[in-house]
């Protein structure tokens, strides 16, 4: 059954075929799609940071995960019930030439999943974007729908694993199938990055590992609020910033507050030389 985007009033199925006009929808009909882990190696290996989008956007390489965000799409939670659901990976989103990349674990199942982009629809993202916002890396402090509106500036964002996991846990074998769309999304922003700010442990490690295989040497490091590491790769130099992540388990205990967050955005700025805008 077709249900109506809460923005546009246009009708979709759940989970969404690409190309059928949903809001910042990167694929079309004919995108290219990885049934398993050896076309990831293949299809990641485009020049074109818009295209690896759109590829990673119907990535069916993970039958555990394809099965889970379909299902969660198609079943939905009672409050999102009236709504349809993307139920697709989410692709990086944000600046095409990112100073500040900041790199998360996974959509949140009906958060992204049902929305479509990265950190938007959920606690976690009304946390962050409210933070970008007040900062002056976003231009609206809300993240509720595509096509909202809503704009990142000087920054990025990129999960390490791009489809919504049951319990939020992907297998270390889902996060190693995705990992080539997350090394090759960085590889593509690398030139113009100059600090990495790293959402939880989780995408702490999988970004030094990521940028050990773009060959950097891997620093000793150890996960924690407000670390830094320089990491020389490919002839530059990148700072690397551990932050807790923004989930409920640590906003509402008090572990992660809103000066904490906004600090480390902030100094992501400095560090990059992003000025606030006017």
């Amino acid at each position: 059954m077709k249900l109506p985007h809460p923005l546009t009033g246009e009708l979709f199925e759940s989970p969404v075929p690409p190309g059928t006009g949903w809001p910042e929808d990167p694929a079309v009909r004919r995108t290219p799609v990885a049934h398993g882990p050896g076309e990831v190696v293949e299809l990641a290996r485009t020049d074109s940071l818009g295209e690896l989008e759109a590829r990673v956007s119907v990535c069916g390489a993970c039958p555990r995960l394809v099965e889970w965000r379909e299902d969660v799409a198609r079943v939905k939670r009672k409050s999102f019930a009236d709504q349809p659901y993307w139920g697709r990976p989410i692709a990086g989103w944000g600046a095409t030439e990112p100073k500040i990349v900041i790199a998360g674990l996974a959509p949140a199942a009906n958060g992204g999943n049902r929305t479509g982009r990265v950190f938007t629809g959920d606690r976690s993202g009304d946390w962050l974007f409210a933070s970008l916002y007040r900062v002056g890396l976003a231009n609206q402090p809300t993240s509720e729908h595509a096509g909202d509106g809503l704009e990142l500036r000087h920054a990025r964002m990129i999960a390490a694993v791009r489809c919504a996991p049951p319990a939020n846990k992907p297998t270390p074998e889902e996060r190693d199938t995705c990992n080539p769309w997350f090394r090759r999304e960085l590889e593509l922003v690398l030139p113009t990055t100059k600090v990495i700010v790293c959402l939880g442990k989780f995408g702490f490690d999988v970004l030094l590992n990521a940028l050990q295989g773009l060959g950097a040497t891997k620093p000793k490091a150890k996960f924690g609020h407000g670390v830094e590491y320089v990491v020389p790769v490919q002839g530059r130099e990148v700072t690397v910033m551990g932050s807790f992540h923004p989930s409920q388990q640590n906003t509402f205990t008090g572990r992660l507050t809103e000066q904490m967050q906004d600090e480390i955005l902030a100094r992501a700025m400095t560090l990059s030389g992003v000025q606030a805008a006017q």
